[in-house]
């Protein structure tokens, strides 16, 4: 399963128009996100999770990626004026998860516009260390 929950509304997001970066801080890995990035299919098309999955890096992701849990949860450390606005259902399942911090964001909702690049950290308790290899 992945993609979009048909019980809530589909965010506004506005596509890339210049490729840019995702870097994910704990693992050290930097992800070039083209123009014709392909879709993996897991959370919003283009969203840090679905990059993120397209290219290996594992983050938990207990509902399938369709804003019905919390364990996606990202620290967006900085490129988060590029992400798109968070919905009511996002905030409503952050308040679910551990820590959150002002820059907190689901990962599955949380979809960069390419305006700047963006570094995001995996909060450790969310990082599967055996498929990361660390």
């Amino acid at each position: 399963m992945g993609g979009t929950n048909p019980y809530i509304k589909t965010p506004d997001i506005k596509k890339p128009k210049r490729p840019f970066r995702i870097t994910f801080l704990n693992i050290k890995k930097t992800v070039e996100v083209r123009l014709d990035h392909p879709v993996f299919g897991t959370g919003l098309p283009g969203s840090i999770l679905d990059v993120a999955m397209g290219a290996g890096i594992d983050i938990d992701h207990a509902c399938g990626g369709v804003c019905a849990c919390s364990t996606c949860h990202v620290y967006i450390k900085s490129g988060g004026n590029s992400c798109s606005i968070p919905t009511e259902n996002e905030s409503d399942m952050l308040d679910l998860a551990p820590d959150v911090r002002p820059n907190s964001r689901l990962a599955c909702q949380c979809v960069p516009n390419g305006e700047e690049d963006i570094t995001v950290e995996i909060p450790s308790w969310n990082r599967n260390l055996v498929r990361e290899g660390q």
